[in-house]
């Protein structure tokens, strides 16, 4: 079969998976409304259709396309679909290997890339989720009505901001000569400039900045709901501040924070326009490799077995958290 039959019927393979899934999903005797009575045929059929499309054209079927691709060889155009176009494992062997042959030595300058990208990942995400959390839940527990537009308003104003701009403006900000190094120098903090995008500072903090906001909302939206009684109950008893926090107010926002987790980390392993712009000379990130796969080499299976590695890692990270928290994939989705 061709890479367009074989994505349309793995795709059609997936649907009819997770249809079965939601069908038997249902606990013994528990009944709902259905969604049609719910909603209305009219607008049933369009959500239903919308979410569908959406969800196959956009996500689906590019990525089972992707899936297909990274296991054949780079081939000219006119022979896709020919006797040399078969199944092969030599992309996945470039990654680990660096030759479609030898097994002799590790790729290690792509598999430090790989490891590094996402154990830099996890680290700032739980980075994003310290400096989220204390303003997450100052906005759900504590800001008046007044105070939150304004807090709300700030957080959101930098990000009508493209994120290249942004990405740019930190370069501007961190640089060999740039206003930090100034300001540092004027206030007899160092005698000589501090090497911000040298030492990857300034890259690590443009990604915790720019997936603030992916963090913060979901951990207000889950503490915004606990009950304040709770919080105070705790403190009448005596409870200290880390324990309110750590055994009466996390456990309740844990859907808020395995969703803030797993978009941030996401979205920081996958980010490519920051990388680009604030990387060091010394750094390795992942995404660039691939693009270079798809745009440099024009080697689009080897980059798409490169990508689906990098999915893989997502994956795992977020079964990772599910299984941490004891959270079903729904109740991080709410």
């Amino acid at each position: 079969m061709s890479n367009i039959e074989v994505t349309f019927v793995s795709t059609a393979l997936l649907l009819t998976a997770f249809l079965l899934t939601v069908r038997f999903d249902r606990r013994p005797g528990e009944k709902r409304l259905g969604f049609f009575r719910r909603n209305g045929l009219v607008v049933g059929l369009y959500l239903i259709l919308c979410v569908a499309f959406w969800c196959i054209v956009t996500f689906v079927m590019p990525m089972v396309y992707m899936v297909d691709l990274s296991f054949h060889p780079k081939l000219p155009p006119s022979m896709a679909g020919g006797p040399e176009d078969v199944f092969t494992l030599v992309n996945y062997r470039m990654l680990l290997f660096g030759s479609p042959t030898s097994t002799d030595e590790w790729n290690w300058l792509h598999l430090r890339s790989f490891f590094g990208t996402i154990g830099i990942s996890i680290a700032l995400t739980f980075f994003n989720f310290a400096v989220s959390y204390p303003i997450a839940y100052y906005m759900a527990q504590s800001a008046s009505v007044s105070r939150l537009r304004v807090i709300v308003l700030l957080l959101i104003i930098p990000y009508w901001v493209n994120d290249i701009l942004r990405a740019f403006a930190f370069r501007i900000l961190l640089s060999y000569s740039g206003f930090m190094n100034s300001l540092l120098i004027w206030l007899g903090i160092t005698d000589t400039p501090v090497d911000f995008i040298g030492a990857n500072v300034a890259l690590y903090l443009a990604l915790v900045y720019s997936n603030l906001l992916i963090m913060i909302f979901p951990l207000y939206n889950a503490i915004e709901a606990q009950d304040h009684n709770q919080i105070e109950a705790a403190r009448d008893l005596g409870a200290s501040w880390w324990h309110i926090h750590l055994f009466v107010v996390m456990p309740h926002a844990k859907p808020g924070i395995a969703s803030g987790m797993t978009l941030s980390f996401m979205l920081m392993a996958g980010a490519i326009a920051t990388p680009l712009v604030l990387a060091g000379p010394h750094s390795l990130w992942f995404t660039p490799i691939i693009y270079d796969r798809f745009y440099q080499l024009f080697d689009w299976p080897q980059g798409a077995a490169y990508a689906i590695a990098l999915l893989l890692a997502c994956i795992l990270f977020v079964l990772g958290v599910m299984k941490i928290t004891g959270l079903k994939l729904g109740e991080i989705t709410k």
